[in-house]
């Protein structure tokens, strides 16, 4: 067995957001997998192998359990299929507990994922929202929203990159809260002044500790929810770029693609990647850029 540290969505090579990547040779029961997720720390570790529905099957892990998909992990896998030659075409499809996706490699090397067509649902009053940070500084102009395009995230606009910058988050009351709107975690953004006007950037924090993930650094599946979030508040530019991990000292970069007509017709998030290391059998590390 053979567990690859990758960074998925890192920036000009740094940064992104770690995960563990798993390739073929394994057999373990869930628990093994849940046990192996969290003696390697990360928020999410993939495990890789054949599918007889699709090009390969992925089951994605945290530290406490399993969840039906994670972006970051995805782009994780492929960066390590690229980076070794396993990869001989440029579209392929992936087997998730969120069901049968589509992954491609772009001609600059990017991997990009689809995602499930977004589903809406309820507004969060605000007033639920303020034991969960402090301070908690709103953009009024919007609501906060769960969105998902696979998994539930409740999308809270925050009035101004300092504001969410400085804000402390309360874990239990995301917990709580979290648990009670059945959604993975909280994904604040903040826009920056040239979103509404052209391009649209936004510098974003995420949150799951209900999965024990305190704050990750980038999160393609909550990036792309939150695209379709300002895509259906009327702010469309051809391409979402998102920034997430400045608080984490690990700035990422997650971009989102929506095919569109009248209705949001298509969904994917991509970005680049680095292989940090390689864990052998015995979980010792050699080759690595952090010991």
């Amino acid at each position: 067995m053979k567990v690859y540290v990758v960074s998925a969505f890192s920036m000009n090579g740094s940064g992104g957001n770690k995960a563990g990547v798993v390739l073929d040779d394994f057999a373990f029961s869930a628990n093994a997998k849940i046990a192996l997720a969290a003696s390697l720390g990360y928020s999410e570790t993939v495990f890789l192998s054949d599918s007889g529905k699709a090009d390969f099957k992925l089951e994605y892990f945290t530290p406490k359990g399993e969840v039906p998909l994670c972006g970051h992990a995805t782009i994780a896998s492929f960066i390590v299929l690229r980076d070794l030659g396993r990869l001989k075409k440029s579209k392929h499809t992936i087997e998730t507990a969120a069901g049968l996706l589509r992954v491609w490699i772009d001609g600059d090397g990017l991997v990009f994922m689809e995602q499930n067509n977004p589903s809406f649902f309820e507004i969060i009053p605000n007033e639920r929202l303020t034991s969960c940070f402090h301070p908690l500084s709103l953009d009024e102009r919007f609501p906060a929203r769960i969105v998902s395009t696979g998994l539930r995230d409740i999308i809270i606009p925050i009035s101004t990159s300092n504001a969410l910058e400085i804000m402390v988050p309360d874990f239990k009351a995301i917990s709580i809260l979290s648990k009670e709107m059945k959604c993975i975690g909280i994904h604040c953004f903040a826009l920056t002044e040239s979103d509404i006007d052209n391009t649209t950037t936004a510098i974003c924090r995420n949150f799951a500790p209900l999965y024990g993930i305190n704050e990750e650094a980038a999160t393609g599946t909550s990036n792309c929810a939150l695209a379709c979030y300002l895509h259906n508040l009327g702010i469309r530019p051809q391409r979402y770029i998102f920034e997430q991990g400045h608080n984490l000292s690990s700035v990422s970069r997650i971009i989102v693609e929506l095919k569109t007509d009248t209705n949001i017709l298509g969904v994917r998030v991509g970005g680049d990647g680095v292989i940090e290391g390689m864990l052998d059998k015995n979980t010792s590390i050699w080759g690595s850029r952090e010991k």
